[in-house]
């Protein structure tokens, strides 16, 4: 073989080898998730993509919201719940839903049974994911070694300084989930709730989220637990929803499939897009009709009226 020939097959050997790794480094890159309460009117959601950009310029960084209600770690969660297993495994997600920031309390990453991994303070913000998707492995952030350089002194933009930071370094390959720091329990601070059940003949379940630009109201009663009371499009329910207890709604109103079966004006039960029960009114907003709101205080009961 001539030394050309020789040289030939050595470049195409090492153009291989060269392709091989790249594709090994972009398999090692996941999609960056960020979901915060800062609002879009200031630079803080603009610094946290920052400095991610800054740990590499590949990652595909994407918005969950930063619309949140601030200070609400309920609905943080829920935002979680509601998205997370749509996106694929090895999905980074940062959660910055802080009003404990700078206290002890932890900050954390969890991988999740399903291969997700949520960078966020351990606060509740974590409750409905682990429960959804699972939980295999929870590792404390060692901020000695995980956070912006020169940020020791900053006790108040954990978001930018640890979470973004650490969130982008896993998402970019650039530390490995065991480098995070020491691995905890596994398990995570849980925001009480309503879980769904059947319960004298109906269902009991919470408000988790509210269809905000609609009014209409999200439950965490799913379909299965649903179809326990063996319900028929037309039939009739009873709702009553509570908040710590106290009555803010009762009311009857049909199983319908769309809005549209019912008259404008006229209340609805239907199943949502992610086939759990909810309510509404036909062309109006049930939530401000009626003065209901979300979160684990809220409690929600359903049962078949007679015929």
């Amino acid at each position: 073989m001539s030394e050309r020939g020789a040289f030939g097959r050595k470049s195409t050997l090492w153009a291989g080898a060269a392709l091989l790794l790249a594709l090994g480094a972009r398999a090692e890159e996941h999609a960056l998730v960020l979901q915060t309460d800062f609002g879009l009117k200031d630079g803080a959601v603009a610094a946290m993509r920052g400095i991610a950009v800054g740990v590499s310029p590949k990652i595909a960084i994407h918005d969950l919201s930063h619309e949140n209600t601030p200070f609400d770690i309920w609905e943080a969660a829920y935002r979680l719940r509601q998205a997370a297993s749509f996106w694929p495994v090895g999905t980074v997600f940062v959660s910055v839903v802080d009003p404990g920031v700078g206290t002890e309390r932890m900050s954390v990453v969890l991988q999740t049974e399903s291969g997700h991994f949520f960078v966020t303070p351990d606060n509740g913000t974590l409750t409905l994911v682990a429960e959804q998707l699972g939980i295999a492995v929870v590792r404390e952030i060692d901020e000695t070694k995980h956070r912006r350089p020169g940020s020791d002194r900053s006790y108040t933009f954990h978001g930018r300084d640890v979470y973004a930071f650490v969130g982008a370094r896993l998402a970019a390959g650039a530390i490995a989930f065991a480098e995070v720091g020491p691995e905890r329990p596994r398990r995570v601070v849980m925001l009480p709730y309503e879980r769904p059940r059947l319960e004298g003949g109906g269902l009991i379940g919470t408000i988790p989220f509210l269809d905000f630009q609609y009014g209409n109201v999200w439950t965490n009663l799913d379909e299965t637990t649903f179809g326990r009371l063996a319900p028929r499009v037309g039939e009739r329910f009873r709702v009553t929803i509570a908040r710590r207890g106290q009555t803010v709604y009762t009311g009857v109103m049909p199983y319908a499939r769309t809005f549209g079966d019912v008259a404008a004006g006229a209340p609805l039960l239907y199943l949502n897009g992610l086939m759990h029960v909810a309510l509404a009114v036909n062309q109006g907003n049930f939530a401000r009709e009626h003065g209901v709101a979300s979160g684990g205080e809220w409690s929600v009961r359903v049962e078949k009226v007679a015929p």
